[in-house]
């Protein structure tokens, strides 16, 4: 084979976790970035600052997370990809706002680098303490889509998907990024432009003289976005509201509006769900892991698979909504799973509801700025 058969088709890149999101955002199309920066994701901040004007975007800090939350939601309303980077305190600051993004359907992407707390915390510690915040900070019933990578080369894919996913069901998507990710370096190659696939937010098609209705949704229940300026006005607000934007009290309207931001995720969820099974066909020993996390315990499995334990890993990167079916399927044979994460037991919450009274589950938590090492993880598996 010719030297040219081998070379890469893209770039080659020595990048951290923090410098491939900022990659994958541009390459995605984002050319409005709002931010305070926050250990441990401001690099992202430092370097969309430098990239963006160079492109004809737009960088600018916010005073502080909630202003950056609502700015990056007034330029997606007026056409903009846009995205903003955080922390657990900061992450906490913007759930207002994610609510009202989700609420009057707005895309955008939040990047949140989570590090020890409550509160301050630790704030250049490893940790994976927002997982049930992604789903549940706001107030409310509401949807929500949350991707965890853990290779430096998925950072840049799963930033990538957070665009895609937000622009294709007009709702906030967070990426929840541990600190061990965002920070280690690895060799990754950045594909070139024609080989992404990007989506865009789907406009409405008028008749000259045709009212537009900006929450108007057909069988996909994702309404049409018209930007701002673009020739017509409409009202967005974060009050239940009917298919004009105007708030309404009307039940039947609150109820059908409630029900469809739901549904429209759980409609398009295959669309949304990313995962990975190794070596799950016959596991009777089942890991369910994530971020950072995921890469020890698949050093944990083949260590185990050695001893003669049948040992597998599911690894969720899409945390919400849920693979549940995957979950479910991974664990047919397991008498025992095992869900090792740098918090108390978060997504093991999630596990249990699942799997009910079936295999036994065990979580394997470090709380103290430590990751888990594949040592732990392996003593889970045997049992020890």
């Amino acid at each position: 084979m010719s030297d040219e058969a081998t070379k890469p088709s893209g770039t080659v890149k020595f990048l951290s976790g923090n410098e491939a999101c900022m990659e994958g955002a541009i390459a995605a199309g984002c050319r409005f970035f709002a931010g305070y920066p926050i250990s441990p994701s401001s690099e992202i901040a430092e370097k969309m600052s430098g990239r963006l004007p160079r492109l004809g975007g737009k960088f600018i800090q916010m005073e502080d997370e909630i202003a950056s939350m609502g700015a990056i939601i007034g330029a997606s309303l007026a056409g903009q990809k846009t995205m903003t980077a955080t922390s657990g305190p900061g992450f906490s600051l913007m759930q207002e706002n994610l609510g009202f993004a989700m609420m009057a359907e707005i895309p955008c992407v939040v990047i949140n680098v989570m590090r020890g707390g409550p509160s301050t915390g630790n704030p250049t510690g490893p940790s994976q303490s927002d997982v049930q915040q992604c789903r549940w900070g706001t107030h409310g019933d509401h949807p929500a889509i949350a991707l965890s990578p853990s290779t430096i080369r998925e950072v840049f894919d799963t930033t990538v998907a957070c665009f895609n996913f937000a622009e294709m069901m007009r709702t906030p998507v967070v990426l929840a990024m541990d600190e061990i990710t965002a920070h280690m370096r690895e060799k990754i190659i950045i594909p070139q432009a024609a080989e992404i696939a990007l989506v865009n937010r789907r406009k409405p098609v008028l008749q000259a003289g045709e009212t537009y209705y900006p929450y108007e949704a057909g069988e996909d229940l994702v309404p049409p976005m018209m930007n701002f300026g673009e020739g017509a006005r409409y009202h967005v607000t974060g009050l239940d509201h009917d298919r004009t934007g105007f708030p309404s009290a009307a039940a039947e309207i609150q109820e059908s509006l409630h029900r469809r931001l739901l549904d429209k995720i759980e409609k398009h969820q295959e669309k949304l769900l990313l995962f990975e099974h190794h070596r799950t066909e016959d596991a009777e020993v089942l890991v369910v892991a994530y971020g950072s996390t995921a890469r020890s315990a698949k050093r944990a499995v083949e260590e185990a698979r050695a001893k003669g334990v049948k040992a597998g890993l599911f690894r969720p990167i899409t945390l919400y909504p849920i693979p549940e079916k995957q979950i479910e399927a991974a664990a047919a044979h397991a008498r025992r799973v095992v869900v090792p994460e740098m918090n108390l037991g978060q997504y093991k919450l999630e596990v249990e509801r699942i799997l009910g009274k079936g295999p036994t589950i065990t979580g394997v938590n470090r709380v103290n700025g430590e990751p888990i090492a594949p040592s732990l993880i392996l003593s889970a598996i045997l049992g020890d």
